[in-house]
């Protein structure tokens, strides 16, 4: 059981098993299924269907090997998601170090609509790991997010580091609606979202922002393509990140080319910071990135990775964090 995809779901595997069988009465497992699927979190924003209909089979075969009396309330609790309309749609939530939570809502399906933005990734979960262990990257600074998908990483980023300015972005439409609805649902005032770059300009006051909603909120469309130095050099950014950005070679020309235009739009002397979070799934692809790089002088480091792990991802996959410097 476990973690898995959906951190809603608050115990952990080890500590469910062993709770099960020292308990002497049913007791405990009530305490369990109120801090899962009976969490206020998990009932105002459920998980998918499927993945509470298995934590709670999973649960009852656990309970069953016990001395324990039944609990009606499992049963009941499985009865009631056994008859519930499974949706295209689910949350996720995730308890911060801090306790507090962001809830994001995504695609029960990995690619919808024609894109992979729609869900989130391992990178992305590590990348808010190490920036809460690395808050003065971010704190009082204006960050952009390339690729923001559903938001995750940016709205922990906020929720924790205190950025002066948080530039989510984004190409496909359907990801822009959705990461708007994010951003709001975990209760940020969203000042702008210029869904054609150039077209709109947000003029926010930062500072009365910062002090009365928090960071200056902005949603932009970016096509890697097409965004041009002089625009990018209107969000002045000090910091850029992105996560599992490299995963097709066919797009890594476009991400190369931002990058550089995102080094060299501004002076030497306030060059952005870049931080890409990557899930290592295809060595050849990672590889040609790092050629790529090298073709056009652009310089890269690994930094370490998060040391403490609060998020649910695979910690088998092998995930880096590159820093890139002009």
């Amino acid at each position: 059981m476990g973690y898995e995809e959906n951190s809603g779901l608050l115990y952990k595997a080890v500590d469910l098993e062993q709770t099960l069988k020292i308990s002497k009465d049913s007791s405990s497992l009530l305490a369990i299924l109120q801090k899962t699927v009976l969490h206020p979190l998990c009932l105002k924003y459920p998980p998918s269907v499927n993945y509470r209909r298995h934590f709670l089979s999973e649960l009852i075969k656990q309970h069953e090997c016990t001395a324990a009396e039944p609990l009606d309330e499992l049963y009941e609790t499985l009865g009631d998601v056994l008859n519930s309309e499974a949706s295209a749609h689910c949350y996720k939530s995730f308890i911060l170090p801090s306790g507090d939570a962001v809830t994001v809502r995504e695609n029960v399906a990995i690619i919808s609509q024609g894109t992979t933005g729609l869900v989130t990734w391992d990178a992305g979960l590590y990348l808010a790991e190490w920036a809460l262990e690395h808050p003065f990257v971010f704190t009082n600074r204006r960050i952009l997010e390339l690729g923001s998908g559903t938001g995750l990483t940016g709205i922990a980023i906020c929720r924790t580091c205190h950025p002066k300015a948080y530039i989510f972005s984004d190409y496909h439409q359907r990801v822009l609606e959705e990461l708007s609805e994010n951003i709001r649902l975990n209760g940020f005032f969203l000042q702008c979202e210029c869904y054609s770059l150039g077209r709109a300009k947000c003029r926010c006051h930062e500072a009365e922002l910062a002090e009365l909603h928090g960071p200056c909120v902005t949603v932009a469309e970016l096509d890697w393509n097409l965004g041009t130095k002089e625009q990018l050099a209107e969000f002045r950014a000090e910091v850029v990140v992105a996560a599992d950005v490299i995963y097709d070679p066919n797009v890594t020309k476009s991400l190369v080319a931002i990058l550089q235009r995102l080094l060299t739009c501004t002076d030497a002397e306030n060059l952005p910071e870049i931080y890409i979070a990557s899930t290592c799934r295809n060595p050849d692809t990672y590889c040609h990135f790092q050629r790529t790089l090298e073709d056009v002088g652009i310089r890269w480091e690994v930094v370490p990775g998060p040391q403490k792990n609060f998020f649910p991802y695979n910690r088998s996959t092998k995930i880096t964090i590159m820093k890139f410097l002009l």
